[in-house]
């Protein structure tokens, strides 16, 4: 008990993503911000309805793949992306979504996510690419 209070607040642990196995057959995990980085992730791509037993789980990117990239599109990017991670990731709380165009500016936007784990009070980011391809 004394080891996991100076390990520091529990924020949880899974399997690593993708998945990867030893030749022992243990599977590959992660923990900590590395878990909740690995499940923002995950989130982002799922599609709502997609996971059968959590049918609101996901982010509705994909119904924008092939909008043609207005401000109103990135306010809807910024929407969808605030409203699952606020819906299905209860240890973390967004502090900012920007969207920016990726390097090349044709066929991806560089969604930048700010946000801050509850339980520690650290401020983390991730940036998730989204693939577009204008629907004109």
């Amino acid at each position: 008990m004394a080891a996991e209070r100076d390990r520091g607040p529990f924020l949880g642990i899974g399997w690593a993503f993708p998945p990867q196995f030893s030749r022992a057959g243990r599977t590959g995990m992660v923990a900590d911000e590395e878990d909740i980085r690995e499940s923002l992730s995950i989130l982002l791509a799922t599609r709502p309805g997609e996971r059968v037993m959590h049918p609101e789980y996901g982010c509705n990117l994909h119904a924008l793949v092939f909008e043609h990239v207005s401000e109103n599109v990135v306010a809807e990017i910024r929407h969808v992306v605030e409203l699952a991670i606020t819906r299905s990731e209860p240890r973390v709380e967004v502090e900012e979504v920007t969207v920016l165009p990726g390097p090349d500016e044709h066929g991806v936007l560089r969604i930048a996510i700010l946000y801050r784990i509850r339980e520690t009070n650290t401020v983390a980011n991730l940036v998730y690419p989204f693939y577009v391809e204008s629907g004109t």
